[in-house]
């Protein structure tokens, strides 16, 4: 995983990070105001040898010290040692209890023994180092002197006595709500990198290109007020999502060119993801730019179009199927433009063999003639199969990916099932794509606010200077432009954002 990568995981899960932390800097502060403040008592104790004599015997006694002195050490906590200190002091405690709290240690370059002992009182602390050395003497005393002749080799003498200390030994409060902080974020980034490694959702254009080599039309940006106005109709003349609906279009031209039916298959692997939204925002746009388009609804399941677009569904695809009523009869116009939609009509019981049907295929052919473009809203190719016999009968398939929605095996399979199929040239539409990692996003809204007049003519000079570029090329040689359309999508459209 590259740098870059990390930073994206980072950003996307960034509140989940800053929510650790609090966590982490909360649990700090509950564990410092909860846990008892001590105090440590020290004291030294100095290791000698009993006789003096020449530098032989010198040397022999230091190497004897040496080599009692973790002998020592290890002692100053056993039952032997602290069992007279808490008699002594009247200690409500057990010896094992008291040995928690007393830590020996010593420097193997010296002949000093430190005792520190913690208690809750800096007074107590003092006395039990106290009482723990001058049992330590007595014992250690006691077992070198094994002939009882008061004649011990060893002479073990306080070197410095324990007093109470000013100072708490236990951590500042501020220290445990940073640690816990600390604590917290690391925890915070760990999760983060976890839950995108298990995370098998697709999450942008880098996860895409993984795993297929069509090409991304556009990427729609998310937008908290998609639901509240889904067209582009509804939307400021300059807004993000309806820049990438006229870069779609714009793509869209240039991939198309070549391609031996205008028309078009509008899916996406799963529901929910956003095809409908946009077969009417592409249709929408195509009929702005003097198209003349045909939108058909063949979500003969689930149908939507007629409802988003405020149209009468009674009548539609199905009821020109059955034969009951011909095409030009049930179309409905919509907006100022030419564009014009045929609904779903009734649900029928048998939607896949009515789709199948010679007379879906004849349909088609008979409005490709008549429109420039004929856009099909179809349903989700992996919980039907409608989706799958609809794309054997287009020039073109867009299926609709939703970025954080749907899952990356499941583009993947409805991907595969498309080139089972033998479905024409597909190309991709990113939905619902997050702001924060849109390509040249922010560069794209600054540009578009800051310079584009408010009346959108700019942006409709370009598209109609682009349209006359491809249809001059059109007239200079089709076929060679269409089998490089592919390789230009993103081309154009990088040229539009940066133009």
């Amino acid at each position: 995983m590259e740098l870059k990568t990390y930073l994206r995981v980072l950003r996307q899960h960034v509140g989940l990070i800053i929510a650790a932390a609090v966590l982490g800097a909360l649990g700090g502060l509950g564990v410092g105001l909860l846990a008892p403040t001590t105090f440590t008592a020290q004291t030294q104790l100095f290791v000698s040898i009993a006789n003096s004599g020449s530098a032989a015997d010198l040397q022999q006694g230091s190497t004897f010290t040496q080599e009692r002195m973790q002998t020592y050490v290890d002692m100053a906590d056993s039952r032997a040692v602290l069992g007279p200190v808490i008699d002594e002091l009247g200690l409500e405690e057990t010896p094992a209890g008291l040995a928690d709290r007393v830590q020996a240690t010593s420097d193997p370059n010296t002949v000093l023994i430190g005792i520190a002992v913690t208690d809750p009182s800096p007074e107590e602390a003092a006395r039990i180092a106290e009482a723990t050395a001058a049992s330590l003497v007595d014992v250690v005393t006691e077992l070198e002197d094994a002939a009882g002749d008061g004649a011990s080799p060893v002479v073990l003498s306080v070197a410095e006595a324990a007093e109470a200390p000013l100072e708490p030994s236990s951590p500042a409060l501020w220290i445990d709500v940073v640690l816990g902080l600390v604590v917290g974020i690391v925890f915070g980034v760990g999760a983060a990198l976890l839950r995108s490694a298990l995370d098998t959702r697709l999450r942008g254009k880098e996860t895409l290109r993984r795993i297929t080599r069509a090409p991304v039309l556009t990427a729609v940006p998310a937008d908290t007020s998609t639901a509240r106005t889904p067209l582009v109709t509804d939307l400021p003349s300059h807004s993000p999502r309806g820049e990438a609906f006229r870069r779609l279009r714009t793509n869209l031209r240039y991939a198309q060119v070549g391609d031996a039916s205008p028309s078009v298959l509008v899916t996406s692997s799963v529901a929910g993801e956003g095809k409908t939204t946009t077969s009417i925002n592409l249709a929408i746009v195509m009929a702005q730019a003097g198209k003349r388009v045909a939108l058909l609804d063949a979500d003969l399941r689930r149908p939507r179009v007629a409802q988003r677009l405020g149209l009468e569904n009674a009548a539609g695809l199905t009821t020109v199927l059955v034969g009951s009523a011909e095409v030009h009869d049930v179309l409905q116009a919509w907006g100022d433009d030419e564009l014009y939609v045929l609904a779903a009509g009734e649900i029928p019981p048998n939607p896949t063999e009515l789709l199948e049907s010679r007379e879906m295929g004849r349909l088609i052919a008979e409005l490709t003639a008549q429109f420039d473009l004929v856009l099909i809203d179809g349903p989700p190719l992996l919980p039907v199969a409608d989706g799958l016999v609809l794309g054997q009968q287009v020039g073109r398939v867009i299926l609709v990916a939703g970025v954080g929605q749907v899952r990356v095996g499941e583009v993947q399979e409805a991907l595969g099932a498309l080139s089972l199929v033998d479905a024409n040239r597909v190309g991709v539409v990113l939905n619902k794509v997050p702001t924060s990692t849109l390509e040249g996003g922010a560069y794209a809204r600054s540009y578009g606010s800051s310079v584009l007049p408010d009346d959108g003519s700019a942006a409709m000079r370009d598209d109609e200077s682009l349209s006359a570029v491809v249809e001059d090329r059109e007239e200079r040689g089709g076929e060679d432009l269409g089998r490089g359309a592919e390789a230009r999508v993103d081309t154009v459209e990088m040229w539009r954002v940066g133009s």
